[in-house]
């Protein structure tokens, strides 16, 4: 007898869904590196996110014994199950991986766009702004911009702060040792310059330095014209007086925001920038989850969050994260410096977030960026923004062959088995 079940997709009970295996492959550029995480089912259909740049795969594939046998579409349980085992920065990005890939999962269970899961949609398209690192002078800055508003883009941001000014005489003051490049010095030997936080450096701007730094701006208006939004990221670790200082000195220029000035751990230090500027300020791309966000938000210290989705807790998290911003009167953009996986889960959340503004693209001059996924049209951003896929979960299909072209020398394996994740020794309970 002809069993029904033989001309029946049998991967779709979404109630008997179970996860069988994790598995990961780190792929990169220069000297960029991602890891593309995929949880696997009983049912053969697969859900892919991604852990944050330069953070470990160990960050997710120590998630695996706690979720095997789980059934995916509980997307939120289970993020309630593991998200202790996350944390600000590259910390947050095994948690916000495995996140990304639930929501594929249940998506496709149901047969539905992860946007759905959240919601539903604000917007069909998602507006991208494009990242610029520094350039030497504001000419060339210029230039480099405007070709962005060529290809489309209707938003842009540049680096801008003291990284360029660290070798001109009178552009900076600092204690011997606090500036890379100091000679025979044994301070810099000792201090990590690159994780010391801003308020201890004592790096200063100098009149000439400000008036450097404003002319490279003013050259750059001068190019690319004052409609386009262009915010400025990459300061420097100067300290919250240099940063009014420079702050109000470019004023004149209109920028969408300047981000990142201090460290998002200074609460009031950003209440004192926020009320003292007539720029937006912005923050977020390395805080964890709603309750990280709560000082920030509930004290007005920024004019926009700046979550980056793969350290703030994936899809639903960020969503939650920019509907609690709302109600603060504070907009939410999203920080993306990722493969096509964590961007396309970044515009299924920024559809469903109302407040969102734009979402970050690092890599316009990547020439193989959009081969990494299909089923989606290509190119992925098409004149500055990104169709919101409308296939099931996060709405496209992996190109594996794209992905063992480009995997890191260092790793080793393209979504091997990982069975030696398979078992813990941990009692997970946070009370007694």
């Amino acid at each position: 007898m002809t069993n029904v079940e033989d001309h029946v997709r049998t991967a779709s009970r979404p109630s008997e869904l179970k996860i069988t295996d994790i598995r990961t492959a780190t792929v990169g550029w220069e000297n960029w590196f991602f890891t593309i995480v995929r949880i696997d089912t009983n049912q053969g259909v697969s859900g892919y996110g991604e852990v944050r740049d330069f953070a470990s795969k160990d960050y997710a594939l120590m998630l695996k014994s706690r979720l095997l046998g789980e059934n995916p579409c509980n997307v939120d349980r289970l993020f309630r199950k593991i998200k202790q085992f996350g944390h600000h920065g590259r910390q947050g990005g095994g948690v916000s991986g495995v996140e990304m890939a639930l929501m594929d999962l249940a998506g496709k269970a149901y047969g539905v766009p992860a946007y759905v899961l959240a919601g539903g949609k604000y917007r069909d398209r998602v507006r991208m702004y494009c990242d610029t690192p520094n350039e030497l002078d504001g000419i060339a800055m210029g230039h480099k911009l405007k070709e962005r508003l060529e290809r489309g883009f209707t938003m842009l941001k540049m680096d801008l702060g003291v990284n360029q000014l660290i070798a001109v005489e009178g552009a900076l003051s600092w204690p011997q040792g606090m500036l890379p490049g100091d000679p025979e010095d044994k301070l810099e030997r000792m201090l990590n310059l690159q994780t010391l936080m801003h308020p201890f450096t004592h790096v200063r701007l100098t009149p000439k330095g400000i008036d450097l730094i404003t002319e490279y701006v003013a050259q750059i208006r001068s190019i690319v014209g004052d409609q386009v939004p262009i915010a400025a990221d990459h300061f420097g670790h100067i300290g919250v007086d240099d940063c009014i200082r420079l702050g109000q000195a470019l004023e004149p220029f209109n920028l969408a925001w300047l981000e990142d000035l201090v460290p998002w751990q200074y609460t009031d230090t950003w209440v004192q920038l926020e009320r003292t500027l007539n720029t937006p300020v912005c923050t977020g791309e390395d805080i964890y989850l709603k309750d990280g966000f709560k000082p920030i938000i509930e004290a007005r210290a920024v004019n926009i969050i700046h979550p980056d989705m793969a350290t703030s807790g994936g899809i639903l998290e960020t969503k939650r994260i920019g509907d609690y911003a709302q109600e603060y009167g504070i907009s939410m953009a999203l920080h993306m410096a990722g493969t096509p996986v964590s961007t396309i889960a970044s515009v299924h959340c920024a559809a469903a977030t109302e407040n969102f503004i734009a979402l970050e693209h690092h890599f316009t001059e990547v020439p193989f960026w959009n081969d990494f996924i299909d089923g989606v049209p290509k190119p992925i951003i098409q004149n500055g923004y990104i169709p919101v896929p409308e296939g099931p979960g996060l709405g496209f299909t992996i190109n594996e062959e794209a992905i063992r072209e480009h995997l890191v020398p260092w790793d080793t394996g393209c979504f091997e088995p990982t069975p030696q994740w398979d078992r813990r020794a941990s009692h997970d309970r946070l009370w007694s």
